[in-house]
């Protein structure tokens, strides 16, 4: 931990890495495949789990879509360096409403709310099966 207040000369970005954004989609599949595999066990509950699934892939695909088009008809002068190892990324700063915050704590903010999502209906789901297996 470092005894400076304010960290000198650390980058500052404005965009999440890449990988952040792999982590939040491979949150998202963890959801749907847990939901599909722990609570589809009756008839009625196909439909409600197929439009979770619709709904969750289209918010997966329509910014990934956005980001295509926009990186395919971006003005020159839009135009990025070289990518960012995660490394350096980690390490900087990133861009928030005028201030900046710590590369890792804004990762973690973005990605904490899905994993305890993803995770929590996984809890749920087994906790489900056992009392559904104990049941008579």
């Amino acid at each position: 931990m470092s005894r400076e207040l304010i960290a000198h000369n650390r980058p500052v970005y404005d965009e999440l890495h890449p990988r952040v954004y792999g982590a939040a989609v491979g949150l998202i599949a963890w959801f749907v495949l847990s939901a599909w595999i722990l609570f589809d066990r009756q008839n009625d509950t196909e439909l409600s789990l197929a439009f979770v699934t619709v709904l969750l892939f289209m918010a997966v695909l329509l910014p990934w879509l956005l980001s295509k088009i926009w990186w395919r008809y971006r003005r020159p002068y839009e135009a990025h360096g070289q990518a960012v190892p995660f490394r350096d990324w980690r390490t900087g700063e990133f861009a928030v409403w005028g201030s900046t915050i710590n590369s890792t704590h804004a990762a973690i903010d973005m990605l904490l709310p899905l994993a305890a999502v993803a995770f929590g209906l996984t809890a749920i789901g087994i906790v489900f099966l056992i009392c559904a297996s104990l049941a008579p």
